[in-house]
């Protein structure tokens, strides 16, 4: 089996563009992956393009070496657009080699060790506060409106919900200082103001869903360690399921941890096991998060199987479509130390359209996919109906 073809699809996904990947065979086999980066997606794109002519003619079957030959044409600019175009093109390549086998990339990999996995409904209130026209949700004009999405997270059978600094309003708007499209701050600090508010945020939500719904906030990389070890302190008042922080030092994330009984998460802008290595010989963090469509799955399974050696858990990031729903619950599927993964349940309305099959989810839990490949594939007439404008990402 040759690799004919590499294509991209670059799909309108609202407020960020999605990026798949799709690999043609000359036994008529295609696999599908994704890769999205709502920020330089351009650049994911043109470096994919780049790979095609080491990658066309090879056997798609053998993933790992044609992993290390995207390794070494990369070396010099590895990690982030690199090694997520890099795991775009392996996820196609697994999608092919367990098609061809008749198989799940879950049995390709040992699988299941779960049937189901627990899900949580990530950027609750965030996406609303941005978007409730497209999504034809209720605005956020008040903590009474957090409260009443607290409740419908209850009613429709989640168990966990992750928010960012959500500032209702008319219109609502979301804090990010330091990440983003946010206004530019350099200190990253947080103002008395602002510790106040998000303690009415975390209050309210935890008044409506009660206390056995786990809550978590993401603060990105909003803030240093000084002003993140204050918010993790004020936060112990609601037992949180995590405190998620985006910093680029195990050293300082331990400061962290070590401040507070708040349990602190952090990963998901890591790559490979050498980037995870530091974090978890220091034990700097509870949960680690992992993104496949930036890492691969094979990579990112390593990364897990690693942090079992350190007793860890990992929680698979997944801000992206369906596709990568699929393929991040078939992570979760084949590692034993999987804590809970993340899902979007507000989104644009044609997100179901760019797939075949769509995500089983009951009482807050997705069943593992089972079908050949990733269980699911691209709509392809549907991605180039939904084609990105070129518009980046508003956050």
């Amino acid at each position: 089996m040759k690799i004919t073809d590499i294509e991209t699809f670059i799909v309108d996904g609202g407020w960020r563009p999605w990026i798949f990947v799709k690999v043609s065979t000359d036994q008529g086999l295609t696999g599908y992956g994704e890769c999205s980066d709502s920020r330089s997606p351009l650049g994911v794109v043109g470096t994919i393009q780049d790979l095609k002519p080491l990658l066309v003619g090879q056997d798609p079957r053998a993933y790992e070496m044609r992993f290390w030959d995207m390794v070494r044409i990369q070396r010099q600019s590895m990690g982030g657009i690199a090694a997520k175009a890099m795991a775009g093109v392996e996820l196609a390549l697994l999608d092919v080699k367990a098609k061809a086998l008749g198989i799940s990339v879950v049995e390709l990999f040992g699988g299941p060790t779960r049937d189901t996995v627990r899900v949580y409904w990530s950027h609750c209130g965030t996406s609303r506060a941005f978007n409730p026209d497209l999504l034809g949700t209720p605005p956020i004009r008040s903590m009474d409106d957090i409260a009443a999405l607290g409740r419908e997270v209850v009613e429709r059978g989640f168990t966990a919900l992750k928010t960012n600094i959500v500032i209702p309003g008319d219109p609502a708007s979301v804090w990010f200082g330091g990440f983003g499209g946010g206004p530019g701050t350099t200190d990253q600090t947080v103002s008395s103001r602002m510790l106040r508010h998000i303690e009415t945020l975390i209050g309210t939500f935890r008044d409506a869903v009660g206390p056995d719904v786990d809550i978590a906030l993401d603060l990105n990389f909003n803030y240093k360690p000084e002003s993140a070890m204050r918010i993790a302190k004020m936060l112990e008042q609601f037992d949180l399921l995590w405190l998620e922080i985006d910093m680029y030092d195990p050293e300082a994330m331990l400061q962290i941890k070590e401040s507070t009984t708040t349990k602190i998460c952090t990963g998901e802008n890591l790559y490979y096991m050498r980037e995870y290595l530091p974090y978890f010989q220091r034990h700097a963090a509870d949960v680690f998060m992992v993104d496949v469509p930036w890492n691969g799955f094979s990579q990112a399974k390593k990364v897990g199987d690693l942090a079992e050696v350190f007793q860890l858990n990992v929680a698979p990031h997944n801000y992206y479509s369906h596709l990568s729903t699929f393929i991040s619950a078939g992570l979760c599927a084949v590692l034993p130390n999987v804590r809970i993964m993340e899902i979007d349940i507000d989104d644009v309305p044609w997100k179901d359209d760019l797939v075949t099959s769509r995500p089983e989810i009951v009482d807050g839990h997705m069943t593992v996919p089972s079908g050949p490949g990733w269980g699911t594939d691209l709509n392809e007439e549907a991605a180039r109906e939904h084609a990105w404008d070129g518009t980046l990402a508003t956050w």
